[in-house]
């Protein structure tokens, strides 16, 4: 590999931006890929599919043979919320293979005891999050249900292109939901992307069964997302 593609590798790792070396194992040389940068033909839609899966391995596309090396960042979880659901989801999450992170500024829920062994943060999410951003390898989910604290987070999530924004309540709830983002100068395409009611629709019940539904649409989303255009510079 030249050092400038390492470095051009090793740059957009350290951004948490998804980043594929594809190696010609015919005509030889390296060529490293941000997602959303384009590339035609059979290739680009391989090279797309390795983003969204993960997955790294040996693609025939275009009368040649390369080897697709896919570096994705870590997805994250941000929860919103210490409640019953968030202590389920928090269990799942380590075993789908998520970072998960609860944030919730009502210490009588954030506590190390409901939540051992957890990233929690007892504060209100528009310091929290000021110190640790939301990107676009995270998944937000609100379920507190007070606008107080759900609201700026859910709207940071849809301001950074997190690929699932999802949000706990009734379709009441949300379309007051909506009403309020709307008036905060969200458009209707950005607003269509919150999950709500949250979950897939299982007919979950419980908290353990919602968040199952919860984890399940994250995973979709993380492996259907649309990976043909990024934000920002490329490093």
């Amino acid at each position: 590999m030249e050092l400038a593609d390492l470095k051009r590798l090793n740059a957009a790792r350290r951004e948490r931006m998804a980043v594929v070396l594809i190696t010609d194992i015919d005509g030889g040389g390296d060529r490293v890929l941000v997602e959303g940068e384009p590339v035609d033909g059979a290739l680009g839609e391989a090279v797309a599919a390795a983003f969204r899966s993960g997955r790294s391995g040996m693609v025939e596309a275009d009368g040649g043979s390369f080897f697709l090396n896919v570096h994705l960042p870590p997805p994250h979880i941000v929860v919103i919320g210490a409640v019953h659901i968030s202590q389920a989801l928090a269990q799942m999450a380590g075993v789908a293979g998520f970072d998960i992170r609860i944030i919730d500024p009502r210490t009588a829920f954030a506590t190390p005891e409901r939540f051992a062994g957890i990233d929690l943060v007892a504060d209100w999410p528009v310091d929290v999050l000021k110190e640790r951003p939301l990107d676009r390898y995270t998944a937000l989910v609100a379920v507190t249900h007070d606008p107080k604290i759900d609201d700026f987070p859910i709207g940071e999530a849809l301001r950074e292109e997190c690929f699932y924004v999802g949000a706990l309540g009734s379709r009441r709830t949300h379309a007051t939901r909506l009403e309020r983002l709307k008036a905060a100068g969200f458009a209707e395409a950005e607003l269509a992307r919150i999950h709500a009611p949250i979950g897939v629709a299982i007919g979950a019940a419980s908290p353990a069964e919602i968040a199952v539904a919860i984890l399940a649409e994250i995973i979709q989303c993380l492996r259907t997302r649309d990976v043909s255009g990024a934000r920002d510079a490329r490093p």
